[in-house]
C-alpha cells in the first residue's frame, strides 16, 4: 500500500517516531508489524526494505513506526530513513504479526521490553487507553541510560505502572539497576500458570530470556515474543 510521510517527532536523542498517512484506512491489529520500503542509492547488504513494529494503535489516524539511530554505525536504510522530508510517498506491506492481546481479557500479562522493543507494547498500551479496556498488565521496561526512555505519557494514559531497568544508569537514577534476565523477571512479578508472558526487543536477547524463563518452569505457550533483528544496544 501507498503511504505518505505526513511528519516526525524525535522521542530522545537518538529515536524518532515516523508519521505516515495511508492512502485508505488500514485494519490491523495492536501490536503487528510491518514491512517498509525506502529506495535509496548505494544501499548495503541490508537492502532498501526493513520490517518495523508500527507503534501506533489501530485507532490512530496515522500508521507511525519508532526506531533508533545509531549515527555511522547504521544501515543505508536507516540513514536515509532518518533524512526523509513530509510529503513522500513510499510502499508499506499490509500490518501481520501475533504478538497481539489475548481474547479473554482477564488473563493476567507481563510485558517485557528492551529498548526500541517498547514499540509493539506501546501501539498495545495505545489502543487500551484509547478504547476503555482494562487489562490486568504488569510492564518491565529495560533501556541503557535514562534518556532513552520514551512513552511514559501513554504508559499513564493507559493506566499502567511501568517497572524501568537502566543498565548504564547516572548517579542521579533511583530506580532498578542492572540488565534484564529471566531471574530479575520473575523476581519482580510472580506469574500464575495462565500468566502470558511477551518479550520484546533486540533477538538475541529475546531467545535468551525466552530459553531461561522456560528452564525456570514457564511453560512455552506461556512465552510470546517479538524479536528485533539487528539491534544489540540492550
Amino acid at each position: 500500500m501507498k503511504v505518505v510521510l505526513d511528519h516526525t517527532k524525535d522521542e530522545a536523542a537518538n529515536i524518532r517516531t515516523f508519521y505516515f498517512k495511508p492512502e485508505q484506512p488500514v485494519q490491523y491489529t495492536a501490536g503487528q508489524y510491518t514491512e517498509l520500503t525506502v529506495p535509496h542509492d548505494n544501499a548495503d547488504m541490508r537492502g532498501i526494505r526493513h520490517w518495523f513494529t508500527l507503534s501506533s494503535s489501530p485507532l490512530d489516524d496515522y500508521l507511525t513506526i519508532t526506531t533508533k539511530f545509531f549515527g555511522d554505525k547504521s544501515s543505508s536504510f536507516k540513514k536515509a530513513l532518518f533524512n526523509l522530508k513530509p510529503g513522500i510517498e513510499l510502499n508499506m506491506a499490509t500490518p501481520m504479526g501475533d504478538f497481539v492481546l489475548p481474547k479473554l481479557v482477564q488473563t493476567p500479562l507481563i510485558f517485557v521490553a528492551a529498548g526500541i522493543g517498547i514499540t509493539p507494547i506501546h501501539s498495545i498500551l495505545e489502543w487500551l487507553a484509547a478504547s476503555k479496556e482494562n487489562r490486568p498488565i504488569n510492564l518491565i521496561y529495560a533501556v541503557r541510560i535514562e534518556d532513552e526512555i520514551i512513552f511514559q505519557d501513554t504508559f499513564e494514559r493507559a493506566g499502567i505502572h511501568a517497572t524501568i531497568i537502566v543498565s548504564e544508569p547516572s548517579d542521579a537514577w533511583g530506580g532498578e539497576r542492572g540488565h534484564l534476565s529471566a531471574e530479575l523477571i520473575l523476581g519482580l512479578e510472580k506469574p500464575s500458570e495462565n500468566t502470558l508472558i511477551y518479550i520484546s526487543g533486540p533477538e538475541p536477547l529475546v531467545e535468551k530470556l525466552a530459553n531461561d524463563l522456560h528452564r525456570s518452569g514457564i511453560n512455552n505457550n506461556q512465552l510470546v515474543s517479538d524479536q528485533f533483528v539487528n539491534y544489540t544496544d540492550i
